[in-house]
């Protein structure tokens, strides 16, 4: 539970913290936005993360009011194997919408590698155990947002800087930092850069969703043109035949998937729909239509077909659990490590919405996915009360009108989420589609697949690793001239 902390307590556990700082970050010895985060993160093999040991700091609950003294412990990671002391950049990849544990072994690596960075990260607020609540009531998630994360963000990098500075016995000198992220993460990183110039040199917003859509139709849209045209019309008889079939025996088609746990139709619906949309996003879209096609060849049975994917894939390799779907589920308000579908909701229901409702034609997934729906699924697992503000994030952020300086902005040509991110350069704001059969979410630090992770981001199995490299010599580039800048500025304490 958070707690009222006096001020010289506060004082005296920061200066605590800080001398502890010194001794950790010594020469280091040898290093150990939800669905996504579960299968990306499954494999905890000392080779797919640079680090798993944490490290914590007490964070302010609430950055906007000056009379809430709360502080609640958060995680965070560093690794500096590669660090070139005593100015070499800090690397800040932010953990998202999932419990952070470690920091990934993806294209990241490489990049501090080659510019000689630390590597830290800090995990999200409420996400894993960095949350501030032993329950997740409704009231207690008012704290939740992504305007409280950044200003973690900016907290964080100021604490880890002076413990970096103390360690390296400098004054009036600090350390280039560079923010990356992927999806929301990525959303987060281009905002930090937005609303705090004077705090990194630039970032990479990969597959950053900075655009808040209430009625978010594109998503399947993009689906269907990914798939192609074959694949998506299996799935648009899949999704006739499932509907024709529930309205004579529910129980047995929700089985057949098995789903029997969905009472709610809608959700069952949803499930449906997300099954097919993981494999396009994370770049495994023969995964999904080639059993389709193939069954359809054969004049057998789309619906069992289908089934068998989403058992085989959906629910086995990919590790999605059933239950992440029911909204009874998402009523349980006990905090754990395994709290994210809860708190995601939260944010999609308060802030940024993301509705995946189908499109008036041409849908691939049902039309009982609506913002009915979407609405319904608010009000019964949070109550009265809590609805997306999206106009008013997007006031407040630019949506893809960012008016922002040195972010890079990348997605794969096949991910539905690049719908809700910046996908035309401005000055100062390069953008990049990375273009092949399988470049989903975040291509460009994860290679292909997207899922499940590839050591150093490796591209060999991408359609076109030409694509892949182009981009990311591109992003190489701008990092280069960025933090070239930066250094030539001289930039310090007193210039900040």
């Amino acid at each position: 539970m958070a707690k009222s902390v006096p001020m010289r307590m506060v004082r005296l556990a920061v200066l605590i913290v800080i001398l502890a700082a010194f001794f950790f970050l010594l020469p280091p010895s040898s290093h150990a936005f939800l669905l996504k985060s579960r299968l990306l993160h499954a494999d905890t093999d000392s080779d797919k993360f640079l680090t798993t040991e944490e490290h914590w700091l007490n964070q302010t609950l609430d950055h906007f009011s000056p009379y809430d003294h709360r502080h609640f412990e958060q995680r965070y990671y560093e690794f500096l194997d590669y660090f070139r002391a005593p100015d070499g950049p800090v690397f800040l990849k932010i953990c998202g919408e999932s419990s952070c544990i470690g920091i990934p072994n993806d294209y990241v690596t490489v990049l501090a590698k080659k510019f000689g960075a630390a590597v830290v990260s800090l995990e999200h607020r409420y996400y894993g155990k960095s949350c501030p609540f032993k329950t997740l009531a409704t009231e207690n998630l008012r704290y939740l947002s992504s305007k409280q994360a950044l200003f973690d963000l900016a907290f964080f990098r100021q604490y880890y800087q002076n413990s970096l500075t103390l360690k390296l016995n400098r004054t009036n000198a600090e350390n280039p930092w560079f923010v990356f992220g992927v999806s929301y993460a990525g959303a987060l990183s281009a905002w930090f850069r937005l609303k705090f110039p004077h705090l990194t040199c630039g970032s990479l917003a990969s597959s950053g969703v900075v655009l808040s859509i209430y009625n978010f139709t594109e998503f399947d849209q993009q689906v269907g043109e990914s798939a192609g045209p074959k694949c998506k019309s299996a799935l648009q008889e899949v999704t006739r035949l499932v509907e024709q079939r529930l309205e004579s025996n529910k129980q047995a088609v929700k089985s057949a998937f098995g789903a029997a746990e969905l009472k709610i139709d809608g959700d069952f619906f949803y499930f449906l729909a997300d099954s097919a949309a993981i494999a396009i996003q994370y770049g495994n879209p023969d995964k999904l239509c080639s059993p389709l096609l193939q069954a359809k060849a054969n004049g057998e049975d789309l619906v069992d077909a289908y089934a068998s994917y989403v058992k085989d894939y959906f629910l086995g390799s990919f590790g999605v659990s059933v239950s992440s779907y029911s909204q009874q589920h998402l009523k349980n308000t006990a905090a754990s490590e395994d709290s994210s579908d809860r708190l995601w909701w939260f944010q999609v229901c308060s802030e940024v919405a993301y509705f995946q409702v189908a499109p008036s034609n041409d849908s691939i997934r049902s039309s009982k996915v609506d913002t009915k729906y979407h609405l319904d699924l608010c009000k019964n697992v949070f109550g009265n009360g809590v609805y997306p503000e999206v106009d008013a994030t997007n006031l407040y952020y630019g949506g893809t009108k960012i008016a922002g300086s040195k972010i890079v902005f990348t997605n794969g040509s096949q991910d539905p989420w690049r719908r809700a991110s910046k996908q035309t350069s401005s000055p100062e704001m390069p953008s990049y589609i990375i273009s092949c059969h399988n470049c989903g979410h975040g291509t460009d630090l994860r290679g292909c697949p997207q899922a499940p992770l590839n050591r150093e981001g490796d591209d060999k199995n991408c359609s076109s690793p030409d694509a892949v490299n182009k981009v990311r010599q591109q992003i190489t580039d701008h990092m280069d001239l960025w933090l070239s800048e930066w250094h030539e500025a001289g930039r310090s304490w007193g210039s900040v």
